[in-house]
């Protein structure tokens, strides 16, 4: 028995559905002080956060408060994606890193705006590394951080 060509089709598409899935990543913020979580796109790398928010009423048991994906975090070339967390405790931001290329950028939220925002993507040794200004007490360093502070006071 020949199989027809709308089972052939159907079979196809099934075949190609877990691949259009979207599944997330999920990394907490490494400040310790903090109650934010990032959750990074797996295949487009938007990342966009949460945090505990108090709430005003009295009784209340808090609300979640979220903050979309603004200048840097949204969607970028479809890939690998994940998010790393650092080790600095004091560290409102994650990195996101593309397991295929090794391109890294680091987003944090900006409480303001509230959105997450990212830097440009970038990895050791590609060109134009070394032509970016050096500021602070070590080469590459802004200061203690480099993620604005996280109070809502910029």
């Amino acid at each position: 028995m020949k199989p027809s060509l709308p089972v052939l089709a159907a079979c196809a598409a099934l075949h190609i559905l877990p691949a259009a899935a979207t599944s997330y990543e999920f990394v907490p913020a490494p400040q310790t002080d903090l109650n934010r979580m990032y959750r990074v796109d797996t295949v487009t790398g938007e990342v966009t956060s949460c945090q505990y928010g108090l709430q005003e009423s009295a009784g209340g048991i808090g609300q979640t408060v979220c903050f979309g994906a603004g200048e840097g975090a949204g969607p970028q070339t479809p890939s690998q994606y994940g998010l790393v967390a650092s080790r600095h405790t004091r560290e409102a931001g994650v990195f996101r890193v593309n397991y295929r290329t090794g391109e890294m950028s680091i987003c944090f939220v900006l409480v303001k705006k509230e959105q997450v925002v990212c830097t440009q993507q970038g990895k050791p040794g590609a060109e134009g590394a070394s032509d970016a200004p050096l500021t602070g007490p070590a080469p590459g360093r802004a200061g203690a951080s480099a993620t604005p502070a996280q109070g809502g006071r910029f």
